[in-house]
């Protein structure tokens, strides 16, 4: 098969071609019903090859990354950054040379007053972390983590700051950082999708998030992430309808494919390619899906670590044991949406449940990973697409882009440490700044990719996660 060429690509958009492809396509609905177990040739390999970049640029610490996203925003004051200087001036004004000229979302002429965290901190493990005490289980595995207290973005509303922080860009269009890994590096596993997306609902604050934040935008759709679902059947019809007779099943496979093989010589068009191998994944994951979902092999320990009440009642527990299993089988991107943080009121009891969710099935992962031997090449991000403000809103807080916090395990990190600040009263971030451009590049460095030379031509122009910007973060890579 051709290499992917959006240009040629583009070029070959004509009226020949569109009838050509509109008659190839009445033949390709009937793709549906592949089985075959063997290759489709290239376009076959293309699919599971080891993806456009055919040697590391740098030294691989990561070979997966596992996003757990807070969606909402979870409060930094609350949970990371203990400021006891806003402790003091709860319920007063907050300084005017804090805010003055500064982006707020809802605050805007409003008596802007300070709030101090609502929950006690306290120095977890042998490095001493500071942590809030409603999350004893992440305290307890602190020395595994890197806390970055010092994280910025550019997008203050909630879709266009889950696009930033997914694609790098709010330009609808842009491939998600899960694509930029699998068209990079390619897939780990011939038997499930590279990138799969999972969510949960907590019990408050469930802000809505769009699939185009694990689209593949530019790239060509092989790409995107593949949402599973969380209860119930994870793939709807994945099995065979009954009365499909296998010799003819086959008959109908072999000129399928014969055809589609002609139409891949015949043009540039990379979503032929995509099609036949969404149908050979069809295929393989009719027997490996069963097998994914088959927890018998977990023990009573395990579930109990994580919190699981059911196994597959759609909780953020259950993903995550989830997300353990879809990392032993080497898919390269899982992404867990857990919307529960969009706390403009009520903030504490909604913590408080948000907490329960999140903190011991976080844990348990991390805990999972590392008896398995998987935590030193999986590498993990917790963290929403931005923080909370110092002010009060009411009973909550409100968005908050200026300065807030994550924290990355695993792959590469330096583990047991916090990185950068924010000033006294947890608005600006001012010591080692790090903003979400930075931390994509750090990301595809720690998978050996250096961000400036993943790249596509789109409209005469380069298009890469990172845009024109980015700074890899050496200070938290070990």
């Amino acid at each position: 098969m051709r290499p992917y060429d959006p240009v040629a690509h583009a070029l070959s958009i004509n009226r020949r071609s569109f009838l050509t492809k509109s008659a190839y396509g009445l033949g390709s609905a009937a793709f549906a019903m592949l089985a075959a177990k063997h290759g489709f040739g290239d376009l076959h390999a293309a699919q599971f090859s080891k993806g456009a970049l055919k040697q590391p640029h740098l030294p691989v610490k990561a070979k997966r990354v596992i996003f757990l996203c807070m969606a909402g925003g979870p409060p930094h004051l609350e949970l990371f950054d203990n400021k006891p200087v806003l402790k003091s001036l709860h319920g007063q004004p907050f300084p005017e040379s804090f805010t003055k000229g500064k982006q707020i979302a809802q605050l805007q002429n409003t008596v802007l007053k300070a709030r101090g965290g609502s929950f006690e901190f306290k120095k977890w493990g042998k490095s001493g972390m500071e942590l809030t005490d409603i999350f004893p289980h992440i305290g307890s595995v602190a020395d595994d983590l890197c806390v970055v207290r010092s994280l910025k973005t550019e997008q203050i509303n909630h879709d266009t700051a889950h696009a930033f922080f997914n694609t790098g860009s709010i330009i609808k269009g842009r491939p998600s950082m899960g694509s930029w890994l699998l068209y990079g590096l390619g897939s780990e596993t011939e038997n499930l999708p590279g990138y799969i997306v999972l969510t949960s609902a907590g019990r408050t604050g469930q802000q809505p998030i769009s699939s185009r934040q694990w689209s593949s935008g530019v790239l060509p759709s092989k790409y995107q992430g593949i949402q599973f679902q969380s209860k119930g059947e994870a793939v709807h019809y994945i099995g065979n309808p009954e009365g499909v007779c296998q010799s003819t099943q086959r008959q109908v496979i072999d000129e399928i494919r014969r055809l589609n093989g002609q139409l891949a010589e015949e043009t540039v068009d990379p979503e032929i390619a995509t099609r036949v191998a969404q149908y050979e994944m069809a295929f393989k994951m009719q027997s490996s899906v069963p097998e994914l979902l088959d927890f018998k092999s977990e023990s009573a320990k395990t579930l109990e670590a994580y919190g699981i009440k059911e196994v597959g009642d759609g909780s953020f527990a259950s993903n995550c044991l989830m997300a353990r299993r879809l990392a032993e089988r080497g898919v390269r991107m899982i992404q867990l949406y857990h919307r529960a943080w969009d706390l403009h009121g009520n903030l504490d009891n909604g913590m408080k449940m948000g907490a329960e969710d999140v903190d011991k099935a976080t844990a348990a992962l991390i805990n999972d990973l590392k008896q398995r031997g998987l935590l030193d090449d999986t590498l993990i991000l917790w963290g929403g697409e931005f923080g909370r403000t110092p002010m009060g809103q009411g009973t909550g807080r409100d968005h908050h882009i200026a300065g807030y916090s994550v924290f990355l395990a695993g792959g590469g990190i330096k583990a047991g440490t916090t990185y950068g600040a924010t000033d006294e009263l947890g608005y600006n971030a001012v010591q080692d700044v790090v903003d979400v451009h930075d931390l994509h590049a750090t990301m595809l460095a720690l998978m050996g990719i250096d961000h400036h030379r993943l790249n596509v031509k789109y409209q005469g122009l380069d298009v890469r996660l990172t845009g024109v910007a980015g700074k890899v973060v050496k200070g938290i890579m070990a």
